[in-house]
């Protein structure tokens, strides 16, 4: 695992030659990972049939050809990606009982997880800035979020997080290891893989912060701005029907909203007070698992459009004549 090479002045140092990482996962106890295993089996499949039935009815009904259902379908697909990216290397690690994974597979990990954060981020923020169109300017509102604008958003957001991802990425390439190279996760995690390297991380940690404050703190803050807007407009309407169904529209996207960010500062939070590695890999399933599993059923409940879609969707599929 070791080797020994010349520096420029001739001097010996260690450093280790990265074939790859061990991902330890959730638990070292042999007799929960089968039940580990069946729990992220199922909240998979739950994740990937959820997202995908929204995002088969947004497309299918022509009444859901809006702005709003256009982001909630991207926000499906990427949802989807995000869970791949990590829960099915974790069930072929649990099964075969071997939990190495590759450098390359360990670097790809995390640039595919780092996109998906930064869209999944990026995504929220569109589509508050939709409801605040929707509810403040209504008259305005389909000149405003136009289709160019809306894929523009998409395009924007996804690039965004694509350079982010390549740029941490090829940082992480110019680390040195020279510790026992194992993951106390059951994904590749940036902030974990830059606490094995034994070489000056600092610009790497300063890279993570400003990356955190862009990807999170900038779309957190554009969405609260909005809903502070939503919430000034919606008091001065005299109706209170009218009232009603302004915080209606908005209700499935603030519950993503504080599911989301309630989940990723939990773990924020648990990560800074415990000092157990693996108790912040148990904690950080809440913000990477459990949100994508759950929207679905927050905006098919919550959502009599797309309650009715889902229904017409589902009799096509099982009643297809």
């Amino acid at each position: 695992m070791y080797s020994i090479r010349f520096t420029m002045n001739m001097k010996y140092i260690n450093q280790t030659v990265v074939s790859g990482f061990i991902l330890l996962g959730l638990t070292d106890d042999t007799k929960l990972q089968l039940i580990i295993f069946s729990v992220f089996l199922s909240m998979y499949l739950a994740t990937v049939i959820g997202n995908l039935l929204i995002i088969l009815a947004t497309n299918f009904d022509s009444h859901l050809h809006t702005p709003m259902y256009f982001f909630l379908s991207v926000l499906s697909f990427n949802d989807i990606f995000l869970v791949t990216c990590t829960i099915p290397k974790m069930l072929v690690n649990i099964q075969t009982g071997n939990q190495n994974i590759t450098y390359g597979g360990c670097l790809t990990q995390v640039c595919f997880v780092l996109v998906s954060v930064g869209m999944e981020n990026c995504l929220l923020a569109a589509m508050a800035y939709d409801r605040y169109v929707a509810i403040c300017h209504p008259l305005r509102y389909r000149i405003i979020m136009n289709p160019y604008l809306c894929i523009l958003m998409v395009a924007f957001s996804m690039i965004g997080s694509m350079a982010n991802a390549l740029v941490n990425g090829l940082m992480v390439l110019h680390l040195s290891f020279c510790t026992e190279l194992i993951i106390p996760h059951f994904f590749c995690e940036l902030t974990q893989i830059t606490k094995l390297a034994c070489s000056n991380t600092l610009i790497d940690n300063i890279l993570i912060y400003i990356s955190s404050c862009i990807f999170g703190g900038v779309p957190l803050s554009g969405i609260i701005l909005s809903y502070c807007q939503i919430a000034t407009t919606v008091l001065r309407m005299s109706s209170s029907e009218g009232r009603y169904k302004a915080f209606s529209t908005c209700g499935s996207h603030l519950s993503v909203v504080f599911l989301f960010y309630g989940t990723g500062f939990g773990v924020y939070i648990s990560s800074t007070i415990t000092e157990s590695s693996r108790k912040s890999a148990v904690a950080s399933v809440l913000y990477s698992v459990v949100p994508q599993m759950i929207n679905p059923f927050i905006y098919s409940l919550r959502n009599r459009d797309m309650k009715e879609a889902l229904k017409k969707l589902i009799s096509r599929i099982l009643f297809p004549l």
